[in-house]
């Protein structure tokens, strides 16, 4: 009884940090890659994006924060859902792990090309040339898109794990179903931008149509780890009474 106590409560603060890692990381994404990269970055006009980094070079730098902080965040999930999922099936639960963390290190070599688009754009402020900034984050871009296919893999390791919790928990099987819509979609969309050169605005569409799923997933999971997961059964009832 001890031992299954501690195995619950184990599963419980696992499901906490893995969800409050997924919120936090979406916060951030948000803010880094929606406000600030949106805002700076032109993809098809190299000076003005120049420009743009050069005189907002200190919010270009939070941009780079905010991704260190999703870093983070992804190693602390790969870690809680892992454990989260071990139980469920321990050689599925640690490939998850692993995949995350694969995708980790890919955003974390991406994440240098940002810093050296900002020495680029700092050069081009002093007289240097303007499309040198482009190059480093195309390149971004592109390691990143990789990441993302790991990331892809991940989320269906991660919805099966969960439609295949849900047969014999209180999970909710949409979610496992959401996020290997998300997963398929990360990977056709990303996919894509690798392989085909030029695709980018043959991406767009397809990309705005499942935007709401690639990140509903994520977000309807982190929800439910932090309010559900772990919960032993006479848990849930006694606060479903109340």
């Amino acid at each position: 009884m001890k031992i299954d106590m501690i195995t619950s409560q184990t599963r419980r603060g696992s499901a906490i940090a893995s969800g409050v890692s997924l919120l936090v990381m979406a916060a951030a994404a948000a803010y880094g890659y929606g406000f600030v990269h949106g805002r700076l970055i032109v993809p098809n006009d190299p000076a003005v994006t120049a420009a743009n980094l050069g005189a907002h070079a200190a919010l270009f730098r939070t941009e780079i924060l905010s991704w260190l902080l999703i870093l983070a965040c992804d190693v602390i999930a790969a870690w809680g859902l892992y454990r989260f999922f071990e139980p469920v099936n321990n050689g599925l639960s640690l490939l998850g792990a692993w995949l995350r963390l694969a995708y980790a290190a890919l955003l974390g070599t991406a994440l240098s090309f940002l810093a050296s688009a900002l020495f680029a754009a700092e050069n081009a402020a002093a007289g240097g040339g303007a499309d040198s900034v482009m190059l480093p984050l195309r390149t971004f871009e592109f390691v990143w898109s990789a990441g993302l296919v790991l990331f892809g893999i991940h989320l269906l390791v991660i919805g099966f794990l969960m439609v295949r919790m849900a047969r014999t928990a209180r999970a909710a099987r949409w979610i496992g179903v959401l996020l290997q819509l998300a997963g398929v979609s990360y990977l056709m969309i990303h996919l894509c931008k690798m392989i085909l050169p030029g695709s980018s605005s043959f991406v767009d569409l397809p990309e705005t149509i499942l935007s709401l799923p690639m990140a509903a997933g994520e977000l309807a999971l982190a929800v439910w780890l932090i309010a559900r997961g772990g919960r032993r059964q006479g848990d849930l009832a006694t606060s479903q009474a109340a």
